[in-house]
């Protein structure tokens, strides 16, 4: 009987990423049939898994069908399951799941509301955000202060940051007066406060900042902020063949 990696199995019923699952496995907290589970042990349909002496059922066993959800993030709202130091968090008007647990794609800092994804699929999750495949994000954008045209070149031909050198794919006006503007642009990676981060690089401060695009899943525009909507079977097989290529 063949083996998947335990890594695997877990991410893939929406436990953790693989990598929190490797500190997992690392720190000694999962068993496979009483046994200390090590960095590339696997499991069969038939083995007993624990996760921090919790018996726990077999993925395995259970056929899951890939859920995706759209969710509009309020501000004022954490991409966290808990924090002490803030009572909303983006998971607390998620659907109920009776096996595994949503997965959320990339993070929106607290300040910034527009499109979060989420997925009962670890693997997925973990694909749709790796840097390697390069899916697009795309922003709406007010800034405030003098934007000119060696601005915009240098956004979209890249700027130094103190995590390394960034760019915007592509910027497009959208209209505005005055010190106040609104453009779109589009990035294919996901660094902490990177959108705000760019324009300040031009001496332009973000005042608004809303995700309106994730790959090929645009926010629609009757979903109101605070609300999910799922994408329906057919919408989610659309959605992998089209990951095919990526």
């Amino acid at each position: 009987m063949s083996k998947e990696r335990l890594q695997k199995i877990l991410s893939q019923a929406g436990m953790g990423s693989r990598r929190e699952i490797e500190r997992w496995i690392e720190q000694g907290l999962i068993t496979v049939n009483g046994v200390t589970a090590k960095l590339g042990d696997g499991a069969t349909v038939d083995d007993k898994i624990t996760v921090n002496g919790r018996l726990i059922s077999n993925p395995l066993k259970i056929e899951t069908e890939t859920r995706i959800l759209l969710y509009h993030k309020p501000v004022g709202e954490i991409c966290s399951r808990h924090d002490p130091a803030h009572q909303k968090t983006v998971f607390d008007k998620l659907p109920f799941l009776k096996h595994g647990r949503w997965v959320q794609v990339g993070r929106l800092d607290i300040n910034t509301s527009g499109l979060l994804l989420f997925t009962n699929d670890g693997d997925l999750a973990n694909r749709l955000m790796h840097p390697r495949f390069g899916l697009e994000r795309e922003y709406a954008v007010r800034v405030r202060g003098q934007v000119t045209p060696e601005s915009i070149l240098a956004l979209q031909s890249g700027v130094q940051l103190e995590d390394g050198p960034a760019r915007f794919k592509k910027v497009v006006f959208k209209g505005g007066e005055g010190v106040n503007s609104w453009y779109h642009v589009t990035l294919t990676e996901g660094r902490n406060r990177e959108v705000r981060r760019l324009w300040d690089t031009q001496g332009v401060e973000v005042s608004r900042l809303i995700r309106i695009r994730y790959g090929s899943v645009t926010m629609p525009r009757f979903l109101v902020r605070g609300c999910v909507e799922e994408l329906t079977a057919k919408q989610v097989e659309s959605f992998l063949a089209g990951l095919g290529s990526v």
